[in-house]
């Protein structure tokens, strides 16, 4: 299959709101996240990321799809609970980039997809001026009755991509995970990569 890798810009990022909130929703409703998502507030999120100073988005096309993307920002435009782990630590914000999701469909993956998502990334970060790269993973137990007994975890390509976890830097998110009532809150673990 020929997939190209490519940001988005301007118009094509309203254009491609509702593919990405699918496919985000996808994604993440598998282990770990076990996401239970709602469009319209993805919309919404997908648009604010979107939109601030320095950020790109970066979709996966097969054809005219879009099978994957992923996100990156300046972390000092990310919310209160983001920052506030690197701050407390004396971490300049300003300097810092953050990249948020990155979601493919399964039959896209093992093709060098992941690599590219991190490539245009961090070559936006650079282009903005940061000298280190986060993001934040959430933390599921060996045992959690969800994992499935294939589960592989991304560590691995992680550290191959130069990242590596910070020890006790994290935050805590809230989402509603498949078969819930409510929110749960989850513990996220950052990773970080300078350069």
């Amino acid at each position: 299959m020929s997939v190209s890798v490519r940001p988005l810009t301007g118009g094509e990022i309203a254009a491609a709101l509702d593919d990405l909130a699918r496919l985000r929703i996808n994604v993440f409703a598998a282990y770990p996240y076990l996401y239970d998502g709602d469009a319209a507030y993805e919309a919404q999120y997908i648009a604010e990321y979107a939109a601030a100073p320095g950020a790109v988005l970066v979709a996966a096309f097969d054809g005219a799809r879009i099978v994957g993307a992923a996100t990156a920002a300046p972390m000092m435009h990310q919310k209160a609970e983001f920052r506030a782990p690197f701050e407390t630590r004396g971490i300049d914000t300003a300097r810092l980039f953050y990249f948020g999701e990155s979601v493919l469909l399964p039959a896209y993956r093992g093709q060098g997809i992941g690599h590219a998502f991190f490539d245009q990334r961090e070559a936006q970060a650079k282009a903005c001026g940061a000298n280190a790269a986060c993001f934040a993973a959430v933390v599921r137990e060996d045992d959690h009755p969800a994992r499935p007994a294939d589960y592989t975890p991304l560590d691995a390509f992680w550290a191959r991509r130069g990242y590596a976890v910070v020890p006790g830097l994290t935050t805590h998110l809230s989402w509603k995970e498949h078969g819930d009532e409510a929110e749960k809150v989850n513990m996220m673990q950052y990773w970080m990569r300078q350069w």
